[in-house]
């Protein structure tokens, strides 16, 4: 049957090999009745390396401009990838500018009084205005002293009293003239204005960050996966320029029999076995799944059951990640490490 053994010195022999040694098993026979017929140790479990990509993107489209690396290259964080055209990115960002230089003027100017020419201008109006009032009252005067007198009819003194009149008015206008000259804009005006200054430098941040997302720069110490584009193609807005893998990126997709996965927990060691990778690489288990990866077609039995395999996920440290390459074939073997 499958699964019989014989076992003698720590030696192993499946079936096959002991048909092909009938001497050597008839010999061992008697120690194997004596320790029993065990499993055979563990064979550890396939499966393959895959990796999560940072996929570098600008939100904005644009003509690529400058591929600032290659793939393979390693970049640390901060380093330049990629940058877009941001001439009108650049364009709209003097506009902006140019509007929020012209808004701060206005709200500056609406907390000032007029000019002091024009303040001038009033006060001359006013002494003008006072002079002419002077002559009016004068003439007044005079002029009701001769109606007094009976010199001239009394009729005359309406007319001068009508022009005193409006001199004095006139005097009294100026004076407000120049004590409004002298304020600041209204309160409604110059919150508006000190808005409008708010407005334009909010709307002059915005074209700084849009000008700023077309260099595009690594968010993290990584390896240069993959490019997507050469200068000279446009890149449309949210698609990835560049493929980023961090070192911790990285980790081992195996497969564990139906039997086999109740005896694995999250945090527990394995190893990782792959060609060229030289020593085992340490790893602890961050993932089982909790249905099967593949199924029967039809209800359990006994000898289906046999067919379940559970996706399992072990992670190894940073600083061995990048010792496995995506797409890679890997075995993963328990350890007794803690």
């Amino acid at each position: 049957m499958p699964g019989r053994c014989a076992r003698a010195g720590g030696w192993w022999l499946r079936p096959a090999a002991a048909r092909r040694g009938l001497h050597l098993a008839a010999a061992l026979a008697p120690l194997s009745a004596l320790l029993g017929c065990n499993a055979p140790p563990d064979a550890g479990w396939s499966g393959y390396v895959e990796g999560e990509f940072v996929y570098v993107a600008a939100p904005l489209g644009g003509a690529l401009v400058q591929l600032a690396v290659q793939r393979g290259q390693s970049v640390t964080r901060g380093s330049p990838l990629f940058a877009l055209d941001a001439q009108p990115e650049r364009d709209a960002r003097d506009e902006t500018a140019a509007r929020l230089a012209v808004a701060r003027a206005q709200a500056e100017d609406a907390t000032k009084g007029r000019r002091a020419d024009e303040i001038a201008v009033v006060r001359a109006q006013l002494a003008q205005a006072r002079a002419a009032a002077g002559q009016a009252d004068a003439a007044l005067e005079r002029q009701e002293q001769l109606v007094a007198q009976g010199f001239v009819s009394a009729l005359q003194l309406d007319d001068l009293r009508a022009a005193a009149a409006q001199a004095r008015e006139r005097v009294a206008e100026l004076q407000a003239s120049l004590r409004v000259a002298a304020l600041p804009a209204r309160s409604d005006q110059l919150a508006a204005a000190q808005a409008g200054a708010v407005a334009a430098k909010a709307a002059l941040a915005q074209s700084n960050w849009r000008e700023r997302q077309k260099l595009q720069t690594a968010p993290t110490d990584a390896l240069v996966f993959d490019s997507y584009f050469v200068v000279g193609e446009w890149v449309n807005a949210g698609q990835p320029v560049v493929a980023l893998l961090p070192p911790g990126n990285t980790r081992a997709r195996f497969f564990v029999p139906e039997a086999q996965v109740g005896r694995l927990a999250l945090g527990q060691p394995v190893l990782i076995h792959c060609d060229g990778c030289g020593a085992p690489i340490a790893a602890r288990i961050d993932r089982i799944a909790v249905q099967p990866e593949y199924t029967p077609p039809v209800i359990y039995s006994n000898a289906q059951r046999a067919r379940l395999v559970f996706l399992v996920e072990a992670r190894p440290d940073p600083k061995d990640g990048l010792r496995l390459k995506p797409g890679q074939p890997v075995d993963v073997h328990r350890t007794s490490a803690p």
